[in-house]
């Protein structure tokens, strides 16, 4: 299948706080990339400071202007993009019709939150997270997020975020029941890639008909992650 046939486009970006490998804090350059990326629905990880009242690293009044994207309503502050640092940027035609976010458990600060958006084809679910660099945190944050979900209803979904996780098998197992994961490619560190820790998971109600990795010399710089994308169709339900 081609480009043409899908029903949306996602793109998910580590963006480091701005932060490049050329250690320079540039708003603008990671503004590129994403624009770059043309799709309808991005996720955004470390979209915020550290500390403090977590200030965002992009300016949101320049946001739409820079990539066509508008921000979902999300941040817990006034100064803030988004959720734990998990921001979801998506067309201004896309409706939201409804948000949910949680705190995910482990030694570190983590979160995640859940957008259900209304495309033309039909509602889809977006999952963004950042999971925990302890593979016990990981564990329990999948299966609270994989719980959380299952007391919704059902609907196409698609999780996306820099999982930290090198093995599909052993430190995401638990999403497997439910979903199917996706690994584009090699997405850390971005001068040399070596890792694969951002993927995306599909439920049985959305198919990936292509992804990739956006490598090239302005990704290299803008973050030690390379954004990852995918071209996805939704599938009718099967219900009897």
């Amino acid at each position: 299948m081609t480009e043409e046939t899908a029903d949306f486009r996602i793109a998910s970006y580590n963006i480091r706080k701005a932060l490049g490998t050329d250690r320079r804090r540039d708003p603008d350059r990671v503004m590129a990339v994403i624009a770059a990326l043309k799709a309808d629905i991005v996720i955004v990880q470390e979209a915020d400071l550290r500390l403090g009242a977590r200030k965002a690293a992009l300016p949101g009044e320049l946001i739409e202007a820079h990539t066509g994207l508008v921000p979902v309503p999300l941040a817990r502050s006034h100064v803030s993009l988004g959720w734990h640092g998990i921001a979801v940027l998506t067309r201004p035609s896309i409706s939201i019709t409804d948000i949910l976010t949680m705190d995910l458990p482990g030694l570190e600060p983590r979160g995640a939150v859940i957008v259900d958006l209304a495309l033309s084809a039909g509602p889809l679910r977006v999952v963004g997270t950042h999971l925990g660099l302890l593979r016990r945190s990981r564990r329990a944050q999948v299966l609270h997020i994989r719980e959380r979900l299952a007391e919704l209803p059902p609907c196409p979904t698609i999780l996306a975020g820099d999982l930290n996780e090198f093995s599909t098998s052993v430190g995401l197992g638990r999403l497997v029941p439910t979903f199917q994961i996706h690994t584009p490619g090699r997405t850390f560190h971005a001068r040399r890639p070596f890792a694969a820790l951002d993927r995306f998971a599909t439920n049985d109600l959305v198919q990936l008909i292509d992804t990739g990795v956006m490598h090239d010399a302005m990704t290299a710089l803008a973050s030690d992650h390379l954004p990852i994308w995918a071209q996805g169709m939704l599938l009718p339900r099967t219900d009897d």
